[in-house]
């Protein structure tokens, strides 16, 4: 048994090879760890961090774009209504070509006799109306029934797109109380010209 013991006690060269081959191990451990484990973690760390942030770039890039593209869609549905007001102003002096326009149109309504006068211009205010004016016209209606004065005044405001109704004076005809005499005072919006 003596004999057994002595073979499995190291000598004093395994001890040192033993103690050589854990200082090795030691100093391995530390360079992988140190070297090649530490560099590669800071470099997923930060690689993890740009990431992060190009994906907050790119989700703010794509709201972007979704504002752009919405911007677009605006700036064309807005073109395209300018190009339409602006083609209701023809060219001339309103005062040539809106009289005729509303006897026309009351004409057609069987409501006859309409005149128009102007009563008077001003420019807008608001910085982005300034190539734009509002006149004030007096429309009258000697006899208009009234059925078809309420369906007039409706169509009236539907198809004239720059005309706003502000007033409407109803008077009853004495001699014939089937009919009403009618004034009525609009605003058109009119580009300057």
């Amino acid at each position: 048994m003596k004999s057994l013991l002595s073979n499995l006690s190291p000598n004093k060269d395994q001890i040192q090879k033993l103690a050589l081959s854990t200082i090795g191990f030691i100093v391995l451990v530390y360079v992988y760890f140190s070297f090649f484990l530490g560099p590669l973690t800071r470099s997923h760390d930060s690689m993890l961090v740009k990431i992060s942030d190009l994906q907050s770039k790119l989700g703010s890039a794509k709201a972007e774009m979704t504002k752009a593209s919405n911007l677009e869609k605006q700036a064309s549905v807005a073109t395209s209504r300018y190009a339409a007001l602006t083609s209701l102003s023809p060219e001339g002096a309103p005062i040539a070509w809106f009289p005729p326009r509303m006897k026309l149109f009351f004409a057609n309504l069987q409501i006859d006799k309409t005149t128009t006068r102007l009563e008077g211009n001003l420019p807008y205010k608001e910085a982005d109306l300034s190539g734009w004016m509002r006149y004030t016209w007096m429309l009258d209606l000697p006899q208009a029934d009234f059925d078809v004065l309420g369906k007039a005044v409706a169509e009236l405001e539907n198809t004239e797109a720059l005309l706003s109704i502000n007033k409407i004076n109803i008077h009853a005809l004495p001699s014939d109380p089937q009919f009403q005499q009618v004034s009525l005072s609009v605003s058109t919006a009119i580009l300057k010209r």
